[in-house]
């Protein structure tokens, strides 16, 4: 109970408990937890994350090291299987789940990384257009059609063709060419909150434009961000696999669950799993991540109407 003191000559200032009221960060964590979909997406993220960032600190074989005399060993659940490699070799004798592991942290990287450049653009493009408007906003909405009209997989396809494919590259290329979502959703957030009060107060006390932009609007936009940052490192994933696959992504013999895939093609009518285990891995990924991202779209749509 918070107790206010007044003079006599003073209205009496009324009592209000304190913390009766839950606090915003448990009011979302209590709808999280309510959300089924969101929260077996995040397990299913935090599974693959922890597999992938821990899991060779143990599991310590060389997903590098070849052996002939053990190609294509099956699967432990197979009756050929040995416990020696629990998701069998490949046709140069490597351990599948070594690659698996360390294919995970590829795949990680590059979301996360292709995430991180194109949400730093696009979310920089979308604020300067929504606030300033004019002939900046239309500049900025020329530019955002311009690249909503081009297909990013062959553009990607036809730039990584013409610089050389490697791990650097593909991060780089995609993104450059995946911004233009979080552009889209920050322009129209940023126009919706340009003429509220508190953007209109810090405007009439003075504030600089960059002071507007970093410390009153952002901060606001950041939700949608973060919605769009995991839908779009879903797609990262699916258009590196696909570049990694067509052998313009990352290159042998780095293990990437894109590039397992294109080379288990010529066994895939004698040893399935060598197709069927990168590519559950990568469908579990792309399903964990939307999961999540639509799991906050929802949790930040519930919270903006309460």
């Amino acid at each position: 109970m918070s107790i206010v003191t007044t003079a006599p000559d003073e209205p009496v200032a009324v009592a209000v408990p304190v913390g009766a009221a839950p606090s915003r960060r448990r009011a979302l964590w209590r709808r999280a937890r309510a959300n089924r979909s969101f929260m077996f997406g995040l397990s299913l993220l935090t599974l693959i994350v922890l597999l992938a960032v821990v899991g060779p600190l143990f599991y310590t074989v060389d997903p590098y090291a070849q052996d002939l005399t053990a190609r294509a060993v099956p699967p432990v659940w197979y009756a050929k299987g040995t416990w020696a490699h629990v998701f069998g070799t490949d046709a140069l004798g490597r351990d599948y789940f070594a690659r698996l592991l360390h294919g995970g942290r590829v795949s990680l990287l590059i979301s996360l990384s292709v995430v991180i450049i194109s949400g730093s653009i696009g979310t920089m493009v979308g604020v300067i257009g929504g606030y300033f408007a004019g002939k900046v906003d239309l500049g900025i909405t020329f530019l955002i059609t311009s690249f909503l009209a081009m297909p990013s997989i062959l553009v990607a396809l036809v730039i990584v063709s013409m610089i050389g494919s490697s791990l650097t590259v593909v991060i780089f290329v995609l993104g450059l060419l995946m911004w233009v979502r979080f552009a889209v959703v920050t322009r129209t957030a940023t126009q919706q909150i340009r003429g509220l009060d508190y953007v209109a107060a810090a405007q009439a006390i003075g504030a600089s434009r960059m002071r507007i932009l970093l410390g009153e609007i952002l901060p606001n936009v950041m939700p949608q961000v973060i919605v769009v940052a995991t839908l779009e490192a879903a797609s990262a994933v699916i258009v590196e696999a696909s570049l990694s696959f067509l052998g313009l992504g990352v290159q042998a013999p780095t293990p990437a669950w894109g590039l397992m895939i294109a080379e288990a093609r010529t066994y895939m009518f004698f040893a399935f799993w060598m197709i069927a285990i990168p590519g559950l891995a990568l469908a579990a990924l792309a399903l964990a991540i939307n999961l999540v991202g639509d799991g906050l779209r929802d949790l930040f749509s519930a919270g903006s109407r309460n």
